[in-house]
């Protein structure tokens, strides 16, 4: 095939079968979905030039700026979209969670602006949120190009209008029984979804989210999916969690038995896909079908996986790792509600930790706390407690989830007296009590 330029390669991408010896499943020939086989990289791709090629003449005719909220790969595209039409490009979030797509922005000429925000995602509903904030200036309008990947109706167009036809076609005209992705913006899930119904409303559709306490790259927790304005509850038939433990098998899977380089995304779908299918699976005499994406490409994601794999990569296994925990452990550790650790604050004068973003603690924090991020917290828990047995410690985290595992790890590293802050620092301005800013 030849093009004449890089952006006629979006879409059109593989739908190959998973080896049945892999997944198990005796009635239902699985699929995936190849969308790391975009030119850049992702199925942002299709998102990222229904978005803004429409209005690229205009942009650059006014000299403005390509800007979007992400740090992932809809920015990724963006950038290459951006640069090959002579525009700059600026990824704005309140935190970069993986160093290697930092680093490719920056190869590619993107402005990184890393805002504070109150918690870890965008949250329309917090009209105080820095972060919100500058999304509603963003559309009011200015010398920008503003995407818009939560709001706008075209990144959800692209996937009905393109991956999902595509799958139909690709399945001799017919719909699978099931279609199972990962929620991130919604936009494919959703777009997706659409598509395959209108061609057979009897389709089964499930969307995948992140365990609340935990981070896959590109996947939303289930509290935070309803902040994304794409996000339709009914676009659903099941909600169902994914742990990063979870991915990461699932990526060995497709990565070492069937040849498929996925990233931990495309990791979850596949082993949230075999696990819902599998019940149903045993009920069946005659051949289904079912259909998951495989988002983008593992090489990315090399930092995350030695984060919490590092015995994939030939290192040692993190030793005191909050990935380590049972759910016992953690529904155990000791949690405290505003009130009260406002009278504990005062009573015993505890170390008051707050473990989220340099950004999030910049806007709004506990008046004496400390800051450390939680990926080095990690990093100092690995070494043994980082302070005294004596000191009392409450740990404070953006609702409450990531502090209550570090609560957990800690009281099994022997510290006697270690609390999370229940709700975390949304909870605590919600009961009214005071946050300073720096």
């Amino acid at each position: 095939m030849r093009y004449d330029s890089i952006t006629e390669a979006i879409g059109n991408t593989p739908l190959v079968r998973i080896d049945p010896e892999v997944h198990g499943l005796r009635h239902i020939d699985l699929y995936a979905k190849l969308e790391m086989l975009n030119p850049f990289g992702s199925v942002k791709d299709r998102a990222a030039w229904n978005m803004a090629r429409s209005a690229l003449p205009g942009a650059r005719e006014r000299g403005e700026t390509i800007v979007e909220l992400s740090s992932g790969n809809t920015a990724k595209a963006l950038a290459v979209i951006a640069g090959m039409h002579g525009l700059s490009f600026k990824s704005v979030t309140n935190r970069m969670r993986v160093p290697e797509v930092k680093d490719l922005l920056l190869l590619l000429g993107a402005e990184i602006e890393e805002l504070p925000g109150r918690s870890e995602c965008l949250d329309p509903m917090d009209t105080e949120d820095p972060l919100t904030l500058f999304h509603r200036e963003l559309n009011r309008g200015g010398a920008h190009l503003h995407t818009d990947q939560y709001f706008n109706a075209l990144n959800t167009e692209a996937h009905a209008t393109g991956t999902g036809p595509e799958i139909v076609a690709d399945l001799d005209g017919r719909a699978p029984d099931w279609f199972l992705a990962c929620v991130g913006t919604a936009g494919s899930s959703g777009g997706v979804a659409r598509a395959l119904r209108a061609h057979d409303p009897g389709v089964r559709v499930v969307g995948l989210v992140g365990e609340k306490s935990d981070f896959i790259p590109g996947i939303r927790t289930i509290d935070e999916v309803h902040e994304v304005g794409l996000f339709d509850p009914a676009a659903y038939d099941a909600i169902e969690a994914v742990g990063s433990d979870e991915a990461i098998e699932g990526m060995l899977t497709l990565v070492r038995r069937c040849g498929i380089l996925a990233g931990p995304t495309g990791g979850a779908a596949y082993h949230g896909a075999v696990r819902h299918l599998r019940p149903l699976d045993d009920g069946l005499t005659e051949r289904r079908t079912a259909v998951f994406i495989v988002c983008d490409r593992v090489e990315s994601y090399l930092g995350y996986v030695k984060q919490r794999r590092p015995d994939l990569l030939g290192r040692p296994p993190a030793r005191n790792s909050p990935a380590s925990l049972t759910a016992e452990e953690v529904g155990a550790a000791q949690v405290v509600e505003p009130a009260e650790a406002r009278k504990w604050i005062a009573a015993e004068r505890p170390l008051v930790i707050d473990l989220r973003s340099p950004f999030a603690y910049a806007a709004l924090h506990i008046e004496g706390s400390v800051n450390i991020v939680d990926e080095l917290f990690e990093e100092l828990v690995r070494g043994g407690l980082p302070f005294g047995r004596r000191q009392p410690v409450l740990l404070a985290c953006p609702v409450g989830e990531q502090s209550a595992r570090f609560a957990a790890l800690l009281t099994r590293m022997g510290h006697p007296d270690v609390r999370s802050l229940a709700g975390g620092i949304i909870a605590w301005r919600d009961a009214g009590a005071p946050l300073v800013r720096d």
